[in-house]
C-alpha cells in the first residue's frame, strides 16, 4: 500500500510508502484494483470516465440520466484530455451499483449521449 500505517494496518498491506504528501494537511482517495467484478453490497458506488462534445449544455444533457433516474452523484472532476487541445474528460462517481435498475438504466442512457464512456467499476463504499 501506498498509504499510512493505520491503512496498512487495517487491510493487512505492506506499507511502500509513507509520509508522501505534499500538503500535510491533505486526504487522499485509495482504491484497490482487482480483475474480478463486485456484486451489489446494498451501499455501493460507481465510477467512471466521460467525455462530452464541445458545445453548450453537452455536460448538462450528460448528467441529466442520473438526475432523471434519482442515482446521486458524489463527484465530478474534469481533467485536460490527452488527444485534442481544449477537450475534457470527466471522472465520475455515483450512489449505486451498475447492476441497480436505476444505475444501470442511467448508464444506458449516458451510454447513448457520450462521445466516450469507460466504466471502471462498482464497489461497496467504504467503512470509515
Amino acid at each position: 500500500a501506498l498509504a499510512g500505517q493505520a491503512a496498512a494496518d487495517r487491510y493487512h498491506l505492506p506499507q511502500l510508502a509513507s509520509n508522501v504528501e505534499d500538503e500535510p494537511n491533505n486526504t487522499t482517495r485509495f482504491v484497490v484494483l482487482g480483475h474480478q467484478e463486485a456484486g451489489p453490497s446494498g451501499r455501493d458506488r460507481t465510477s467512471l470516465i466521460m467525455s462530452a462534445h464541445n458545445q453548450t449544455g453537452a455536460l448538462s444533457k450528460l448528467l441529466a440520466p442520473f438526475s432523471d433516474a434519482g442515482v446521486s452523484m458524489t463527484r465530478l472532476e474534469s481533467r485536460p484530455a490527452r488527444h485534442t487541445l481544449w477537450a475534457y474528460v470527466f471522472f465520475v462517481d455515483l450512489e449505486g451499483h451498475r447492476d441497480d435498475q436505476s444505475v444501470s438504466s442511467a448508464l444506458a442512457e449516458l451510454g447513448r449521449r457520450a462521445p466516450y464512456l469507460k466504466i471502471l467499476g462498482s464497489y461497496p463504499m467504504a467503512a470509515y
